[in-house]
């Protein structure tokens, strides 16, 4: 079974979330101090196949002191990838891609992927595909960004589905 781990970073807590490539379901997921998730990753060195990190793009727009942080965790975390588990696959993919993927529309926002996503896995489920702590959902326990790192997740195994490597 092959699992992919994507990241949505941001520049003090990231969100992430593993996925079997095959079936698309999520195994784990969560959104921590980015310090914790480089230990998370030192764990995982040997176990995850496909790595995959959303990638800030400039649009010429001014920014400030967050996205600047941001871009040093994704180099943080791509190094860890790197030094411990050259063999697995690192991808850093931009938002554009993800929004186009499921969307079909560069214009989308984060509410509309995950509309994307729960009419794909979960149609006509209870409370938006979480379910209830009784009887979980495919989403049970998704918040934030954590759809937003599933839907980057979703878009990697579907790609590599697509183009053999």
């Amino acid at each position: 079974m092959s699992r992919i781990l994507a990241i949505d970073p941001g520049n003090v807590e990231s969100a992430w979330c593993v996925i079997d490539a095959e079936t698309r379901r999520p195994f784990e997921h969560g959104k921590v101090p980015n310090s914790a998730l480089v230990v998370t990753l030192l764990e995982w060195a040997q176990t995850i196949e496909h790595v995959a990190i959303e990638m800030v793009a400039s649009y010429g727009m001014t920014v400030g002191k967050e996205v600047f942080d941001t871009c040093v965790w994704i180099g943080r975390f791509q190094q860890t990838i790197d030094l411990l588990s050259p063999e697995t696959r690192l991808d850093l993919v931009y938002r554009q891609r993800v929004k186009l993927h499921h969307c079909h529309d560069s214009r989308a926002k984060d509410a509309n992927i995950t509309q994307a996503l729960i009419d794909r896995f979960a149609p006509g489920e209870p409370n938006r595909g979480k379910g209830t702590k009784a009887e979980p959902g495919w989403f049970h326990g998704f918040r934030a960004d954590i759809w937003q790192a599933y839907a980057l997740a979703v878009l990697v195994a579907d790609e590599s589905e697509q183009v053999p490597f």
